[in-house]
């Protein structure tokens, strides 16, 4: 490629997008449930979760558990409102390498670092809080899924840094 720099960039402004988004989609929880289970079930459909198997019966039940929880309990949202701004605070440290790729490479080996420890994370709590193994899954991909384009992101940092590529400390 020719220039690193602009493939460098997308990378860490995809990185920050998905973190800006899974933040934001942390707020809605109760409204992405009730649509989620509409889906699922249909609008008016059966919502017991007992009356259904798999992914459906989770849902039905988080959506259950969570609707509970709003009504009797509403300041227990207030715990999923920090995890969305902590995802949001997240996104704004990797504004630092976006901007200087070589000066704050370390960013991205934090975040290399916390794509790794979503693993073990999901693996020890996930069947301590009765999450279904596929669902523990679900959540270790994001890990994953994150952990590639950043290993590429610090593989360009390197090059950008030995060929001394124009432009890598303005925007």
């Amino acid at each position: 490629m020719k220039n690193p720099l602009f493939l460098y960039r997308f990378i860490i402004a995809f990185v920050i997008f998905g973190l800006v988004v899974s933040g934001l989609t942390a707020f809605p929880l109760r409204t992405e449930l009730q649509i989620l289970s509409n889906l699922l079930v249909g609008a008016g459909g059966d919502f017991t979760p007992a009356n259904h198997s798999g992914l459906t019966y989770w849902i039905l039940t988080v959506r259950e558990g969570l609707e509970h929880t709003y009504d009797h309990y509403p300041f227990i949202a207030y715990g999923t409102d920090w995890l969305a701004f902590g995802h949001i605070v997240i996104a704004m440290f990797f504004l630092l390498p976006f901007r200087e790729p070589v000066r704050y490479a370390g960013v991205l080996w934090v975040g290399v670092a916390a794509c790794i420890l979503v693993v073990p994370l999901a693996a020890i709590c996930g069947p301590v809080r009765g999450i279904p193994s596929y669902w523990q899954l679900i959540d270790m991909s994001f890990g994953l899924g994150c952990v590639i384009p950043l290993i590429i992101a610090v593989r360009l940092t390197r090059r950008i840094e030995s060929e001394g590529v124009e432009g890598a400390a303005k925007v």
